[in-house]
This record gives structure tokens, C-alpha cells and sequence, in this order.
């Protein structure tokens, strides 16, 4: 079951790629495993890439349709809690690594969801979203 579940996120994680792509973007990383003891955060960022001249941070969630446990959409499994982490880790992640040249900074959100056959029917891009 976890092997599947892997591969199901892996799988979202491929599609955003491929679609931050395609609206111009330039992936700078993917699966960015931070672990920083100042900070006492360790955790993984899913994507970073530079949107223009903003560096996003970009967190991927996906779901099943007409899923009836959890929320209505997958972007919206970002809670306040999930943001507070994101924030350090992105912190740690400047702190850590050379970061491209960027004017700005934003945190987004793709939701993917997916039908029972494993179609995608829907790709939400929240930019800047919290």
C-alpha cells in the first residue's frame, strides 16, 4: 500500500513538473531534502523553480475524485501547520544552497486530481499561496 501511494505522489510530482515546464518555468530542484540543526528543521521540498524572476517553492498535493475522507481538493491538505514547515524549509533551503538570482520568493501549491482509472481530471496552480 505505502509503495503505491509513493508512486501516486511521485506520479503528481512528474505531472506539475512537466506543466511548471510548459508555462515557462525553469526547475532549479526536486525532492530538495533539507536538513538544517540551526533551524531544527529537516524535511523535503518537493519542487523549486524559478517562475520569471520569482523563486517558487512549489508543494504538491494530489487526490482521488470523489474522495470521501480528507479535503475537497488536494491543494487545500496545505494547512496552516504544513505552511509553517514549508517556510522554514524554504529558510533552510537559502541558507543552505546558492540560490538562482530572484527578485522575489512565493510559496505555491499544485493540487492534482486524479479519476478511479488514474485520469487527471483536474491541475490546480495556486500561486503564492500562503
Amino acid at each position: 500500500m505505502a509503495h503505491r501511494r509513493k508512486r501516486f505522489g511521485d506520479d503528481a510530482e512528474e505531472l506539475a513538473v512537466r506543466h511548471l515546464r510548459a508555462a515557462g518555468c525553469r526547475i532549479v530542484a526536486r525532492n530538495a531534502r533539507i536538513r538544517y540543526a540551526e533551524l531544527a528543521i529537516a524535511g523535503e521540498l518537493d519542487i523549486i523553480a524559478m517562475d520569471g524572476t520569482t523563486l517558487a517553492f512549489v508543494e504538491v498535493k494530489a487526490g482521488h475524485a470523489g474522495a470521501v475522507i480528507g479535503p475537497t481538493a488536494p491543494a487545500l491538505a496545505v494547512g496552516p501547520r504544513k505552511q509553517r514547515r514549508l517556510r522554514r524549509l524554504a529558510r533552510a533551503w537559502l541558507v543552505m544552497e546558492a540560490a538562482p538570482w530572484h527578485d522575489a520568493i512565493c510559496l505555491d501549491v499544485i493540487g492534482v486530481t486524479v479519476d478511479d482509472a488514474g485520469r487527471v481530471r483536474e491541475l490546480e496552480w495556486i500561486r503564492d499561496a500562503f
